[in-house]
Formats: C-alpha cells, structure tokens, sequence
C-alpha cells in the first residue's frame, strides 16, 4: 500500500461527547465488527477493553487499532475524555497526523474541548470537527461552529447542513455535492442520495455560498471564479478544503449522531480525503554535533545521490544524553550545545530507522511499548539503539493492536504504528537504527495537582504494593511515587481523585491488595511577593584546601509556571566569577525549588540576577558556588515574603435549570466564582472556577444536591493566592505533622 493512502488519527472529545460510540461506528461502518456495542449498555464497547472502563462507562486509557476505508488504512486511536485522564491524549496527538475533535451537539465547547484544543494546536495537528449528538433536545450546530470561532480560535468551516435537528433529525445535506444524504437499513449502513429537500434549498445555497467564501480566503484559483459568479467544481473544492486543513488554516465541520448510526460514513470519507498521510507531514528530529545524522547530511550536500533526512529547522527537541529513569518523561529541552541542528525525516521505509515510544502497557506477557514509526523499517528480532541511554536493544515481537488483541507481524515501516516486546522503554524515547543519531522532541507531561499516602495493612502484601506502584509509574508519567522523608509515608500523585482512584482500584483488583489510602492532599505551590537584593559569602577551611564562593545579585518575582518556575540572568563581567562556575550558581539555586520554606512546597516564579561575585584561585569550586546558591536562596527567600498558592479548576456542570440555585450556591460555599450559566432547552451549564481543596468529594455532594441528574467535569486553570488566614492553617498543620511524624489517616475506601 502506498503510505498516500495511510492515516494515522485520534479521536479526542470532552467527556460524554459521544467519542467512544463513534469509535464503535468506524469500526462497523468498516467492517472491523460484525455488531455495535453501546457504552451504556454494560456490554462495554470495543475500544473501552477494561473492565473499570465499561464498568464506569468512561474510556480510562488509549487504544488503538485499523481499518480499512476506501482503499485506504486508518490507524484509529481514541483517547480518554475525562480531565484525569489528558496525559493519554498528549502523548496520542504527539505521534499522530491528524485528529476528529468530536463536540457535543448541544453542549458545544466544553471544559475538556478547550484542553484538547490546546494539545492539538501544541503539537499543530490538522483536524476535522464532528459536532455529534444532533438527535438530542437543545442541538445546534450553527452556534456550536460559532462557539469553535470564538472560544477556539479556529476557523469552523460547515461542510454539512442537518436536516431536521433533535427528535426530527433524518440526515445531512453535503454542501460540496449539494446533494440530501440519508442513513437507511438497521444499522445505518445503507446511504441514500436524493435531491435537497424543496424547503430546504434555499439555506442549502446560502450555506455553500458561505463556504466557498471562507475557502477562498485561501485559494486564488477559488476567489477569482467567486469573484466572477462562475460555478466552481467540486474537485476545486476538496483541493482546496485538504490543503487549507493540512496547513492548519481551517478545520472542517461534519454533522450527525453516531449513536443513531448518522453522518459516519461521510466523516470516514473526510478523513481519508482531508486529513494528512505521513508523506505529507513534515517531521524534525534535533541531531548531535559529530552523529552519525550529521555526516550523512554533510555528505547529502555533495554531488551525489541524495540522501535521506535533509537538513530543515524545528523549534525544540531532546538532549539525547539525558538519563531519567525508566518511566519518566523525556524532557524536551535540548541541553546546550548537545543539539544544535535539525534533520527533516522522510517517510521512507529504506532510510535508517526512526521511530518514538509513546505508551507503555505492562502485562502478564511484558512490557507491550507502542511505537510511532516516521522513518525506516522495523523488523522482528532487529536490534535498535535506544539514542537516551544509548543502549542496542532487540524487538524480540512487533504488534498491530485491535484495542486488547494483538496480531504479530514481522515488519512495521515508515507510518505504521505497533506495539513491540522486548525493550525497555520510557515514553518519548527515541529508537533508530544508528547509534546518536537523532533524538525527537519530547512529549508535554502536565504536573499532578493531589496526592494521597497509601499503604497495606498486612505485610505480605509490601512487596506486591511497590510491584503495582513501579508498574503504574512506568505507564502513566503523570503518576508519580514518593517517600514523605519526614513521615517514611508512600505517596501517590495525579491529576484528580478519579485519576487516583482508578489506580486504587487496579492494585485492589490485579494484585489483590487491600490498600489503604490517607485524605486527598493538594498540590500547593510557594511564590514571592517582592524582589531582595543578595551579598553572600561561602567560606569554610578545614584544614586542607577549603571552599569559597562569593555571589551578587537580585531575587525577582515573575509569573512562573511548573513548567517555568525559574528564571536566570548571568550579568557577571570582567571574569569577576569565571565562567566554568557560572552554572554551578544555577544549578545551586534550581535544587532548592524543591521545597520551600513556608511549608516545604515547591517553589514557582524565582528569577536570579548574577551580577558580581568574587572566588579565590585555590579554594574556589563547582561544588562550592553550588554550595553558596543554595545557602542564599535558603537564606533570603523569606525575605521575599512568599505565600502560598493554591491550584484553582475550571468547573463545567451540566445540570436541570430546577437545580442551578442550590448548586451556584454550593459553589459559593465552597469558595466558587460562577463565570457563566447558559441554558440550552431544559439543561443549563454553570462555569466556574473552584479551589481544588474545596471539591474532593464533590461528586458525591453533586448527586445528592441535583437527585443524580447532574454532571460535571473538571480540569487545572491556574494557581492563585491562598487566602491569609487558611494560609495559616495550613503551615500550622504541616508543621505539626512534622514534628509529631504523623501521617495520613488511612481509610481502605477507593
């Protein structure tokens, strides 16, 4: 098969969008199943292969699979769309081409739909737009494209119209072929074109006016035939929308309700039409000064037969020399001078290989590492450098997965996406064929905002506990373990209380422990409030050479982020600290943002001028600058007034409007600032923004007070001062557990 007519997609939504349903309708529509499953109906749909999946009827983890549309392959895969679970939709859309953002009729943007948003545009992935659920009461696909505009920023193009909406809705008009498309026989399966229906042509034709207005914003060919009143072709047309959507300019909108079997097969033809092979995704990879990348790009620049990956720019990539542990995320950032030049990969399946693990599975069999391939070939027992620790290591297995089930082959080339056995792998490593070859930027891993202290009360079952803890760390990068130094307590963090409770579950359930977990604890952060000038001088003589380092300078407040707590400015001149020292400075002041003062959490938005300092030609060292930034930080941090922060989510609850007065007041209660409440038919939706610390056990208190008849999801805006007097609480409760050693209090509850 030609790689033209390969595409890699995800589907991503807010949850309860109808996301997982459609999955379930690609896959029948393409006959990769002889009979649909529903979400709901406690069968579990394919895709959702997990029982705590199908039992809470939510997709917790990835899955992927293919298909065949068209004489074309599609590697599907769908994403979880609950908040907890967004680090599976990162390192998704981190190897993907293209994506379906699937909207809910009559919700429209959600919370969620703005953090997928964010992922796409992060790693600029083309994508289509499936506004589902068109059958149901309050449906508008008109403002729900107006609310992509605005709320979004991305230019919705309506390739559809529906015919009839809610209880009344029959089908779609194609607005490209101005034809009626209606979804006949049990399943759906059965498309019947018919001309537009008489009451509806007018807004037919008014509606692909409007559409070959906004394509020609980015066709000459297409605005001078406008310009003139001629006719346009429909094949000008699907140029025009498969171009405009791989540049990012626009993303198509398609209609239906897949779980009325409606508007699939269409989107399945979108897809194939509009959205990018590999060929036509362009893909860097950063390369080390003296690599085996870089001599082959210097010998392309001879006149010779063209070699593969010529030299092009990207914006960031790993150092390929970094050493995390097993499990963690690769950082993106290059280290300085480590790679400094970029190679543009090819999707071809003679050059060397190139390919990114982004998913780990541990089970019963090994660790299953799926694997995005962009260059080369992969072979069954073939040995590949792994260009993080520079270790060969053999595929012992190569897998395409169809959700649990795996079938093995023997090869996977450039484009092709399988899960392999037999290496150790963390995710966002980069494997070639070449040792330092090249390294691939890194995926985004977000920072867990709570943490809960877990333990087992029978002994025996220790060794399993840490077992399922280290599994679980090496396949979720946003699940992390840690020791609590002042009370030997373990402790869990994540993204949200389901988040940890899935995990809870899991040991309860595949390691047969009975676990027991400590009360929710919040991420909080410590930030400065004003600048503080510094003049410090490490001196020490032990009686042999001695140590000292003398540094001046400024701590500044900036708007710092966990993913930039830190800031630093060398202003030193004239040799007064020598270069060489200049890093042990910052990497003295780095390792003190771990914990801060206040109460030991860590510390954001630091910025450090370096503006004089002083050394001696014998006792002055690397370890003794690093020596003296740290004492300084420790020494004039509280100088700089810090405070605590608190992380604040961003709240969407749907609900009956009979409901909203008690549970706006609720959230007032609970320290909450409504933002908006729209009412869509008989349901309204409240936006808000809530401290984390005042919403564990929210859903609990959320059924009692809307009878069960209310949703909500949640998700990390920002962090914000915490208010004086709880302040105050929480550093007297933090530092009398710490003298006390107390812990958690435990509860076997999960």
């Amino acid at each position: 098969m030609s790689l033209q007519n390969l595409r890699n997609i995800g589907i991503s939504a807010h949850i309860d969008s109808g996301k997982t349903t459609l999955s379930e309708r690609i896959l029948f529509y393409a006959g990769r199943l002889h009979r649909m499953e529903e979400v709901h109906d406690g069968g579990g749909a394919t895709m959702d292969h997990m029982d705590l999946e199908q039992e809470r009827g939510i997709t917790i983890t990835s899955a992927a699979t293919r298909v065949d549309w068209c004489d074309h392959q599609v590697n599907l895969i769908d994403t979880p769309g609950h908040v907890d679970f967004t680090v599976e939709v990162e390192r998704s859309l981190r190897v993907l081409d293209g994506a379906v953002l699937v909207l809910c009729g009559v919700g429209g943007v959600q919370s969620q739909s703005l953090t997928v948003d964010r992922q796409i545009k992060r790693y600029k992935v083309p994508r289509l737009i499936f506004i589902n659920k068109l059958d149901r009461t309050g449906a508008d696909p008109i403002r729900v494209c107006e609310e992509v505009r605005t709320r979004l920023g991305v230019e919705a193009v309506l390739m559809q119209l529906p015919i009839g909406l809610g209880a009344d809705y029959e089908g779609i008009i194609d607005l490209v072929a101005m034809q009626a498309v209606y979804f006949d026989g049990d399943n759906g399966e059965e498309l019947r074109r018919e001309e537009i229906p008489e009451s509806m042509r007018a807004d037919a034709e008014s509606a692909r006016d409007q559409l070959l207005e906004r394509l020609a914003m980015f066709d000459d060919e297409l605005m001078e035939l406008c310009l003139g009143e001629d006719p346009v072709s429909e094949a000008l047309i699907h140029k025009v929308v498969r171009r405009s959507t791989i540049d990012l300019d626009i993303a198509p909108v398609f209609l239906g309700s897949a779980y009325r079997n409606k508007g699939v097969q269409p989107l399945l033809d979108a897809v194939v039409g509009y959205l990018p092979s590999p060929v036509d995704s362009e893909t860097t990879a950063f390369i080390t000064a003296g690599s085996s990348a870089a001599r082959d790009d210097a010998e392309a620049e001879e006149p010779q037969d063209e070699a593969s990956g010529d030299l092009a720019d990207a914006d960031s990539g790993d150092a390929v020399d970094a050493e995390p542990e097993a499990g963690d995320a690769v950082d993106a950032e290059p280290a300085a001078g480590d790679a400094e030049e970029t190679i543009r990969l090819s999707a071809d399946p003679s050059a060397p290989l190139v390919a990114m693990t982004f998913k780990i599975v541990d089970d019963s069999f090994g660790q299953l590492t799926f694997t995005r391939i962009y260059q080369g070939t992969l072979e069954r027992g073939g040995t590949y450098y792994n260009q993080r620790t520079r270790r060969k290591e053999r595929f012992s297995r190569i897998y395409r997965m169809h959700a649990e089930k795996r079938e093995e082959v023997d090869r996977a080339e450039a484009g092709d996406i399988v899960a392999v056995m037999g290496i150790d792998a963390a995710s966002g490593d980069t494997y070639a064929s070449l040792r330092d070859y090249c390294t691939l930027e890194g995926m985004f891993v977000p920072e867990p905002v709570i943490g809960v202290a877990v333990r087992t009360s029978d002994r025996n079952d220790e060794d399993r506990l840490t077992q399922a803890l280290q599994r679980f760390r090496r396949e979720d990068p946003t699940f992390r373990v840690a020791t609590d130094p002042e009370t030997n307590e373990v402790v869990i963090a994540g993204m949200g209380e389901l988040h940890l409770e899935v995990y809870l579950e899991r040991i309860r359930r595949e390691y047969k422990v009975r676990v027991e977990s400590g009360a929710p604890q919040v991420a909080y952060r410590e930030a400065p409030t004003q600048p503080a000038d510094f003049n410090h001088r490490h001196k020490k003589q032990t009686g042999g050479a001695g140590q000292f380092a003398h540094i001046v300078g400024r701590l500044e407040v900036f708007n710092g982020t966990d993913d930039e707590p830190f800031e630093f400015e060398d202003n030193v001149v004239g040799g007064r600290i020598p270069r060489q020292y200049i890093p042990s400075v910052e990497k003295g002041f780095r390792g003190c943002l771990e914990k801060g003062p206040v109460a030991r959490y860590p510390v954001i938005g630091v910025r450090v001028e370096l503006n004089d300092g002083s050394y001696h030609e014998v006792d002055s060292s690397d370890k003794a600058f690093q020596t003296a930034a740290a004492a300084c930080f420790r020494e004039n941090f509280r100088r700089m007034k810090p405070v605590l922060l608190e992380p604040i989510m961003n709240i969407e609850i749907e609900c009956p409007g009979d409901y909203q007065g008690s549970i706006t007041g609720d959230l007032n209660s609970r320290r909450g600032m409504v933002l908006s409440s729209d009412m869509s038919g008989e349901i309204v939706t409240i936006r808000a923004q809530v401290p984390l610390s005042e919403t564990f056990g929210y859903a609990t208190d959320l059924r009692s007070l809307s009878q069960g008849q209310a949703t909500f999801t949640m998700e990390l805006d920002c962090y914000r001062r915490v208010p004086a007097k709880l302040q105050e609480e929480i550093v007297s409760e933090r530092r009398d557990a710490k003298q006390s050693g107390a812990g958690a209090h435990y509860s076997t509850s999960v």
